[in-house]
C-alpha cells in the first residue's frame, strides 16, 4: 500500500514515470494532512488552562477530524486503485461484438469508480473544512498558522480532486450520474474555497502587529 511507504519512497514512486500515484492520491494526501494538523490544533489546545471553556468544542473536532483524517488516508490508495481499474477495462479485449459490449461497459463502470473516489476526496474537505475553522477561531493561538495551513491543504485537496473528477466525468455517458456528480462536486468546492477564505482571513488578521 502506498500509504504504508516511507516519506521518501512514496516521493519517489511518485516522480517515476508511473502514472499513478498521481494527482488524485495527491488530493487525498493533502487534505489527510490538514485533517492531521486540525488534530493536531485540537491536542495543543485540550488541557490546557487558559483554554478551559472550548474543551468539548475541541473534543468534539477532534474525534471528527481524527474520523475524517483515517477517511482520507484510505483513499490516497483507492485513488491509484481506481486508476488501475479503469486501464485494466480499457485493456480488455474488443475483438467480437460481445467483447466491444462488455469492454464498453467495463469502461463505463471503471470511469464511475474514478469519479467516486476525488468526489469522496471533496466530500470529506468540506466536512474538513468546517473542522479547521472551528481550531482557527477557538484553539491554541500559538497554533493559528498550523490551522491556517490546515485550510490551506484542505482547499488544495478539494481544487485536486475536483480536476480528478471533471478530466474522468468526461468519458461518463450516464447523463443524470453527471449531473448528480456535478452538482455536488460544485457545492464541495464553493464551501471549501469559501470556509478556508474565512479562515485565512482570520488568521492573516491574527499575525497583524498590535497597534
Amino acid at each position: 500500500m502506498l500509504i504504508d511507504q516511507t516519506i521518501a519512497a512514496f516521493a519517489d514512486e511518485l516522480a517515476s514515470n508511473s502514472p499513478a500515484p498521481g494527482g488524485g492520491s495527491i488530493a487525498a494526501l493533502a487534505g489527510m494532512l490538514g485533517a492531521g494538523l486540525t488534530s493536531m490544533v485540537c491536542r495543543l489546545t485540550i488541557g490546557k488552562k487558559k483554554y478551559a471553556g472550548v474543551q468539548d468544542d475541541m473534543q468534539s473536532v477532534l474525534a471528527q477530524s481524527e474520523e475524517l483524517r483515517s477517511q482520507l488516508t484510505a483513499l490516497v490508495d483507492e485513488d491509484t486503485d481506481a486508476f488501475t481499474g479503469v486501464m485494466a477495462a480499457f485493456g480488455l479485449p474488443k475483438e467480437s461484438d460481445d467483447d466491444k459490449a462488455a469492454r464498453a461497459a467495463s469502461i463505463q463502470h471503471a470511469m464511475k469508480e474514478a469519479v467516486r473516489v476525488p468526489l469522496e476526496v471533496m466530500n470529506l474537505c468540506a466536512d474538513s473544512i468546517g473542522l479547521a475553522r472551528v481550531a482557527a477561531a477557538k484553539g491554541n493561538a500559538n497554533s493559528i498558522t498550523d490551522a491556517g495551513v490546515a485550510a490551506l491543504m484542505i482547499q488544495a485537496a478539494c481544487k485536486g480532486a475536483a480536476l480528478n473528477v471533471k478530466v474522468n466525468l468526461g468519458a461518463i455517458t450516464d447523463a443524470e450520474f453527471s449531473a448528480e456528480v456535478s452538482s455536488a462536486m460544485m457545492q464541495y468546492d464553493e464551501t471549501t474555497t469559501r470556509i478556508a477564505g474565512e479562515i485565512l482571513a482570520g488568521v492573516g488578521a491574527a499575525l497583524q502587529p498590535a497597534a
